[in-house]
């Protein structure tokens, strides 16, 4: 069979006829045709500000004005402590996404997170980050530990993975 544009018709249920008021009282908008009594809301022709609060101190008044914004494509990564590798992980044992969940201090292998620089080392270990900071990267090699950063993203390609 060809379909044919005058064979088309809309999906059962997506045209509505449009409510028609004030038609007797009998059609359920009748009288006051849905509008209640009296008041501004009421009236033919209303507009008002939706901001607008009878006459009160607007919220939009009464709230301060703070600087700054949020940046909205923030990606937020969770700090891991030279201290905790230290205090979890034995001498020789590779730290990588995997072994962070098993040792509890993160919740999912796939959760971002950053190697700092907080505390000290004193265990030689393989680690194996996307971020870590240049000071905790020292603390490890001076440790006898290595470093060896995977899948970096650098600040200007915008997420995307270099090739």
């Amino acid at each position: 069979m060809v379909l044919r544009l005058n064979d088309l018709r809309p999906a059962p249920g997506s045209k509505k006829k449009r409510k028609r008021v004030g038609r007797g009282n009998a059609s359920g908008k009748g009288t006051y045709s849905g509008r209640g009594l009296k008041g501004q809301l009421s009236r033919s022709g209303r507009d008002y500000n939706s901001v607008f609060e009878g006459g009160a101190m607007s919220m939009m008044r009464t709230l301060p004005r703070r600087k700054g914004f949020k940046a909205p494509f923030r990606v937020e990564a969770h700090p891991i402590n030279v201290v905790e590798l230290d205090r979890r992980f034995g001498d020789g044992d590779t730290v990588d996404s995997e072994s962070l969940v098993a040792a509890g201090l993160l919740r999912r292998a796939s959760q971002r997170f950053k190697v700092l620089a907080g505390g000290e080392i004193s265990t030689a270990l393989q680690v194996r980050v996307e971020r870590i900071s240049p000071a905790a990267e020292a603390k490890i090699v001076a440790a006898g530990g290595s470093v060896e950063v995977i899948n970096a993203e650098s600040p200007d390609s915008g997420g995307a993975d270099e090739a």
